[in-house]
């Protein structure tokens, strides 16, 4: 049961990150560069993603909180492996991808607010 729990917060992390990119960034980026029918053909087959796009500051609120607590959770100090060897090797495993999870997932959310809010007021 407790070996559940870092595969919970990596795909809860990837979750919210993917719809920062959905919401804000992959749009903003296509319209950018030209492709303006692409997001309009979007918003019409997928009509959620205009209903994120209207949260996009609890979104990436949200996002960004649970990185940050996925992160300290992660590296806090005097976080330690069971004695048990099978239980050691697991949960060094887990530990691993929990990193690798925070690591792509604050690349996506960096991405997203990058391109939702630091280019929207360059562009």
């Amino acid at each position: 049961m407790i070996l559940d729990k870092p595969r919970t917060w990596g795909w809860l992390l990837l979750f919210t990150t993917s719809g920062t990119l959905l919401c804000c960034a992959i749009p903003i980026v296509l319209v950018s560069v030209g492709f303006g029918a692409v997001v309009a053909s979007m918003a019409s087959n997928v009509p959620w993603l205009i209903t994120l796009s209207l949260y996009k500051g609890w979104m990436f609120s949200i996002a960004g909180l649970l990185i940050a607590f996925a992160g300290w959770a992660t590296y806090r100090p005097g976080r330690e492996c069971p004695t048990d060897p099978e239980l050691a090797a697991a949960c060094a495993r887990a530990d691993t991808w929990n990193r690798r999870f925070i690591w792509i997932s604050g690349v996506m959310w960096s991405v997203g607010f990058v391109s939702a809010y630091v280019l929207e007021s360059l562009l």
